[in-house]
């Protein structure tokens, strides 16, 4: 077999359908860089590794720039990451570019998961993989999602949760916590995953004859639940688990309808505190904590 001509057939192919059916772009683009990094691979196997730089000093001769050593070897490189992972051409090949970088196949699972679930540009797609967002998935969940478990809105909370301190102010209360969150809120329910909106801070409810108020009630519109948030910038203790159960059973039994599930609890910390975790049997309260960039 001529490998050489047949790589350039299917580049030459794929260029003239681009320009041709720019609605199949995408898809063109992935059938053709897998065919290219099949036919590199059988070539290497035949040749030798030396093969793919010669091809790729031809084809930029021959068809112009990019087709770099670089550039064939990722193509190679998405062939052999084909066999492990349903391509999805939902996904662009500057998607998959990303993702080659991933060695784990779980992660990159996961990511593509995400991707198509959030409809993520590449440049979203980075900021994912940057925050190592899968790496702060407990092991729990990452067992759930190799098993293809059906989600919970608990899967995807991080730990520890991302804050951003843009203005250096040192965190000392729960008010300059909730501050800080409040300054990037889009950001912050990013963190907690996907569906979360932002009702109120300070939510006031009446418990008997005095006022307390939750630091944060979310929605989350996938789940159909609302979610209590309560900041803490001490370690877990006993009293944060009553406190957060008191103030889901108030919205469960003012706030929620009969159709929508019961309130769930997120008590952010500043260390998590592992002895209270295990205490707590409710399996509706989760504790995180949060790391200051």
């Amino acid at each position: 077999m001529n490998y050489y001509s047949e790589i350039k057939n299917e580049l030459i192919n794929n260029e003239i359908t681009k320009k041709v059916k720019d609605y199949s772009k995408n898809r063109s683009d992935l059938t053709t860089y897998y065919n290219v990094g099949k036919l590199l691979s059988e070539a290497g196997k035949h040749y030798g590794e030396g093969i793919i730089k010669e091809y790729s000093k031809r084809l930029t001769e021959e068809l112009g720039k990019g087709y770099t050593l670089t550039n064939l070897k990722l193509m190679r490189q998405f062939y052999k990451f084909s066999k492990s992972h349903t391509v999805c051409d939902q996904l662009t090949w500057s998607h998959y570019r990303k993702l080659l970088t991933i060695k784990n196949n779980d992660e990159v699972a996961f990511y593509i998961r995400i991707c198509i679930e959030q409809n993520l540009s590449v440049r979203q797609l980075y900021k994912h993989i940057k925050n190592k967002e899968y790496e702060r998935l407990d092991d729990a969940t990452k067992d759930k999602l190799i098993n293809n478990a059906t989600p919970v809105v608990t899967y995807f909370i991080k730990n520890p949760i991302i804050i951003k301190n843009n203005t250096n102010k040192e965190i000392i209360s729960e008010k300059i916590l909730q501050r800080l969150i409040l300054e990037d809120i889009p950001a912050f329910l990013d963190e907690l995953g996907t569906g979360f909106t932002f009702i109120k801070n300070e939510y006031k409810i009446k418990i008997g004859n005095s006022y307390n108020y939750i630091d944060l009630l979310l929605y989350n519109y996938e789940f159909n639940c609302f979610v209590v948030v309560e900041l803490k910038v001490t370690e877990l203790k006993k009293e944060h688990i009553g406190q957060i159960e008191v103030y889901m059973n108030y919205i469960d039994k003012h706030l929620k309808k009969i159709t929508q599930d019961k309130t769930i609890g997120i008590i952010i910390c500043k260390k998590d505190n592992k002895f209270i975790m295990e205490y707590c049997s409710d399996s509706k309260i989760l504790t995180r904590e949060y790391l200051e960039i």
